[in-house]
């Protein structure tokens, strides 16, 4: 993987700088520095370094850092110093994204104005970059919190505290015994090697290895193998929604259009559509490009506007001379006839056949839109249109132009899982000319805009992905949706899918802003409201929503609804979700406890809602399709992606299978591999302990094992033990009950502490029952032979233990429900056989040479010797009843652990005792029964009121003369500002500048 990595990163070409005023020159990419100028390829080239794009606009494919394989449009950015802002606007690379080039993804094709080339400033290079970074989460990841991993340190301390009992045995016993310093030292050091297992961290990673065969095998890939234990302590998935719980693909189901402001009946064959300003949205707002003579873009995108019949062509240079000094896309319908229609004749029919795209606002996930200015061939003024989020539109239209019945018809359809968005345009200023144009802030001309309908698709879930939850929640595992999709579309698949059971209310939590006066004198207090999302069907509740729609519930209804500790579901919006992290911080966790769809989230909050879950002891695991979901990806726990794109390599597990049957499969593999780690760390632990043992008891009449009972066990017995009790596969259900977490459980520390008696009091048995025998000859130290051990103890004590250590990978090798059964790990079994076979051949009848080979002094009697096997069987049979009908038992792993904790404060994870709290809460939440409709509606009402109102640059009309020179418009903006006022991160826009001037001087060109 290393030298896959270092191949995929490690790259370098020559590219053209601009150095020196305006001279050009070839370099290598590893000689870039920050503020270099450099030019893009007109036929694209790979990113090596991360740059700000200042002129022209590049068809990006980000792939390699988003997973999204839909190419992107990247602008030039806005000089600040030539735009309405007087204050110095600091550039940030996350708020402008949508002007950066990126290192590692690939420019497809640049597109460019006039004579000039595509420019971009360098401003990070090396592994401060983009792709530096996704590198270096791969080769440094992020540290996982994982319980199991914190307690094997302490585990560890304890051998080791039992290895310094040993260490002070040893040399109290020795001194008294006259032996000399050196041997003193050697025996004692020698207990501390033996009671702290140095091969602990290696058998750990066993269970892992092979369940990362297992997952590759089904096609999930993991670049992260110590996420895969975590994964077996999974309690809370979260899910994307768009393309990892529905289907990639979307069918245009209808349209819906404005007229005299009011909805028009949905439109399902689009040919009857007019082509009116409506047609001309859909064939305009959108950012398709033609790649290798393939239309191409967002897969929505292209549905809407194959849907219309239109053609799209990006002209060269000459053809472009149409529209003045641009080289635009072009939009023109398929067929040249013209359809009319009576009702949409005044002013909204479009009397010209091609429309050019001259700019582009790209989406923008965080402001849910995205705009382009075009222009008519032939008309006097520029047009723009936008097209995202129906509630996001609504708020940037003028109030009249949206229908009165808007929230009414958008719930109609989402409410059924339709995919909706919206459409609206405006008109521009005439004198608004190019220059301009390019240099116009979108919040400017994003307003005031005319709604002008509906677009209306469906977008189906994945077969996989109803089973695939029922499973999850069987399983007593939480799924949770987190979509920046509509809350009525989210509300209505998670109802399709069964986040929510039928019979489970979800209560939609809305938190409205503080309200101010023209003063800034608060008129409201911001505050919450709770309201149901499904309708009522019973006659009481349907006649008090007539009488008192806003009224609380009486509180037995309540009570009836949601009753004392039943399960309800809350559902909060991203604006929500804002308000409540700044104004109720207090309410975060009931609600987050509680919270099963979450809808308009960003991707910020996709990442805080996870940290949120995990703050609250949740191990959490995350699924997206790689776009937008990259933070929520590597915040959580385990973060699997469903894109197969290189981004892949950001997320711990990639599935190669694109649908969400990947979750269970590798929760699964992650419980087998916990509980493997599990069973190893105690089988490693009771091993050094039960050597450890052997030593002591040796120690006491001056004798030892030898080197080659040393080699049998550790080599032999251990090392082909410990790797074959791994590859037990995991069991093909996913059980109610995880897998515990903590060795520091009561049961894990009484199975090592009663396996442990059982095994001592074995091997004390008969270290002294050999010596009752006739035949036993007392050992008797020779001076002369340095490590003479033969000795009726030696045999003893190592053929009892070396039963011993198959016994316990017998007992700690668990079957169901985590694992399949021990006899269905063949290699396992035969690996026992032998084992097994061996050590009794070794017990009963060695030959002469095997005897003397491991210094044996073997009991003259044979039935003796078959004393040794038989106890062998009992002390099987005493740690299997022990391990499978006490430790394992519901009293100890439940009862008993639940009295304990209650005794230890903290002991209980926090989602618990919130839990707990609304368990007894039946008064909270004070629930309301209102239309969803006039929710959402009050709801965008408050927002629209609560936002400040706009300063004196952003109301500075677009219809005054733009026909002075730019220095006159510069000083009547800001007179105080200078060419060098702002900087991009401290690079000179010397680049910029020539660019802009070169603007100044075509303002009088006709556009």
């Amino acid at each position: 993987m290393q030298r896959a990595l270092r191949n995929t990163v490690q790259s370098s070409t020559i590219v053209s700088v601009i150095r020196n005023g305006n001279e050009s020159m070839d370099i290598s990419s590893e000689d870039l520095v920050p503020g270099d100028v450099i030019e893009i390829p007109r036929n694209g080239c790979l990113m090596q370094c991360d740059a700000v794009l200042i002129t022209g606009s590049c068809i990006v494919n980000e792939s390699m850092l988003t997973g999204e394989s839909v190419p992107v449009t990247k602008t030039p950015i806005p000089n600040p110093r030539l735009t309405h802002e007087d204050s110095r606007m600091m550039f940030r690379p996350k708020d402008h994204g949508r002007h950066i080039l990126f290192c590692g993804t690939h420019v497809i094709q640049t597109r460019f104005y006039g004579g000039h080339k595509v420019k971009a400033v360098v401003f990070r290079t090396g592994f401060s970059t983009a792709k530096g970074e996704l590198v270096r989460s791969i080769l440094y990841p992020k540290p996982v919190d994982f319980r199991f991993n914190r307690d094997t340190y302490k585990f560890v301390g304890i051998l080791a505290g039992v290895a310094f009992v040993g260490f002070v045995y040893t040399i109290v016993l020795m001194v008294n015994r006259g032996d000399a310093a050196g041997d003193i030292a050697l025996r004692a050091l020698d207990l501390i090697t033996i009671a702290v297992p140095p091969a602990l961290p290696a058998a750990l990673t066993v269970g892992i290895v092979f369940a990362q065969s297992r997952l590759k095998t089904a096609r999930i890939y993991c670049i992260s193998p110590r996420s895969i234990n975590v994964c077996g302590g999974i309690n809370t998935v979260c899910f994307d929604k768009t393309g990892t719980l529905t289907e990639d693909g979307l069918d245009m189901h209808s349209v819906v259009p404005v007229n005299d402001e009011k909805f028009e009946p949905g439109i399902t064959h689009l040919n009857l559509l007019p082509r009116c300003k409506f047609m001309t949205g859909m064939a305009t707002c959108h950012s398709l490009t033609i790649i290798d003579g393939v239309l191409s873009g967002d897969p929505l995108e292209l549905i809407m506007f194959e849907s219309i019949g239109w053609e799209l062509k990006e002209p060269t240079m000459e053809e472009g001379s149409n529209f003045d000094m641009i080289c635009p896309t072009i939009v023109y319908p398929k067929s040249s006839s013209l359809v009319q229609s009576a009702d949409l004749t005044s002013g909204n029919v479009v009397n010209s056949e091609e429309v050019g795209i001259v700019r582009q606002f790209t989406f923008s996930s965080s402001l849910q839109r995205m705009s382009v200015i075009v222009r008519r061939l032939g008309a006097e003024h520029f047009e723009i249109f936008t097209k995202g989020a129906p509630e996001m539109i609504a708020s940037l239209c003028v109030t009249d132009t949206v229908p009165d019945d808007f929230h009414d018809i958008l719930m109609s359809y989402t409410r059924h899982g339709f995919r909706v968005l919206a459409l609206a345009y405006k008109p521009l200023p005439e004198k608004l000319k190019y220059p301009k144009l390019q240099r116009i802030e979108r919040e400017q001309v994003e307003r005031g805009l005319t709604f002008l309908g509906l677009i209306v698709m469906e977008n189906r879930l994945k077969p996989e992905t109803t089973p695939v939850i029922r499973d999850l929640k069987d399983a007593n595992i939480r799924p949770i949706m987190v979509t920046g999709d509509n809350m009525l579309t989210a509300l209505s698949v998670a109802r399709e899918c069964f986040f929510a059971e039928e019979n489970e209310k979800i209560i939609l939590v809305q938190v409205f802003p503080a309200q101010y006066n023209a003063n800034g004198d608060v008129m409201e207090q911001a505050h919450v409201e709770y309201v149901y999302t499904d309708p009522r069907t019973d006659k009481k509740a349907n006649r008090m929503h007539k009488e008192k729609q806003f009224d609380m519930l009486p509180m037995e209804l309540r009570d009836a609804e949601l009753g004392t500790g039943k399960k309800y579901h809350f559902a909060v919006t991203g604006k929500s979700w804002s308000l409540l992290r700044e104004s109720f911080p207090e309410l975060i966790d009931k609600i987050v406890v509680r919270g099963t769809i979450f809808a308009r989230m960003s991707p910020d909050q996709k990442a805080q809602l996870v940290e949120c879950l995990q703050d609250l002891g949740y191990y959490v695991g995350m699924c997206g399709d790689g776009a937008n979901d990259c933070g929520a990806l590597k915040t959580a726990h385990a973060g699997i992606s469903l894109s197969e794109a290189e981004a892949s390599v950001a997320s711990p597990f990639t599935s190669k299978t694109p649908n969400i049957s990947c979750v269970p499969t590798t929760i699964r593999e992650g419980r087998a591999a916990l509980v493997t780690s599990f069973g190893i760390f105690k089988y490693m632990a009771c091993y050094s302990l039960t050597q450890f043992v052997s030593v002591l008891l040796l120690y006491w009449v001056g004798v030892n094992l030898t080197d080659y009972e040393f080699l049998y066990i550790d080599l032999f017995l251990l090392t082909t033990l410990s790797i074959t009790f791994g590859r037990t596969h995991a069991y093909h259900r996913l059980h109610k009950v995880p897998p515990l977490v903590r060795l520091t459980s009561l049961a894990p520390v009484l199975s090592l502490t009663l396996q442990m008696a059982i095994i001592i009091a074995v091997q004390v048995f008969f270290y002294f029952i050999i010596k009752r025998e006739p035949w036993y000859i007392e050992y008797v130290d020779d001076p002369e032979e340095d490590y003479d051990y033969m000795s009726y103890e030696n045999t003893a004590v190592y053929i009892s233990s070396s039963y011993q250590y198959i016994i316990l990978a017998i007992v700690f090798s668990k079957g169901k429900p985590y694992r399949k059964s021990m006899f269905t790990n063949y290699f396992f079994l035969v690996n026992l056989f032998i084992c097994i076979g061996i050590t009794a051949w070794i017990n009963i009848y060695p030959t002469d040479p095997v005897a003397e080979f491991f210094e044996l002094m073997l009991p003259s009697s044979i039935p003796y010797r078959l004393l040794f096997l038989g106890v062998a069987g009992i002390n099987l049979l005493l740690c299997m009843l022990l391990e499978e009908y006490i430790l394992d038992s519901h009293y100890v792993s439940v009862t008993l652990q639940s009295k304990l904790d209650k005794c230890i404060p903290g002991s209980k994870l926090k989602y618990e005792t919130v839990e707990e709290d609304l368990q007894m809460a039946s008064a909270w939440p004070p629930v309301k029964s209102e239309d969803l409709a006039g929710t959402f509606a009050r709801m965008d009402s408050a927002f629209l009121s609560s936002k400040t109102s706009l300063n004196e640059q952003d109301n500075y009309s677009l219809s005054e003369s733009e026909t002075g020179s730019q220095n006159e418009y510069d000083q009547e903006k800001s007179p105080n500002a200078s060419p060098n006022d702002i900087k991009l991160s401290g690079v000179s826009n010397t680049a910029f500048e020539q660019d802009e001037t070169y603007n100044n001087g075509n303002t009088s060109t006709k556009l």
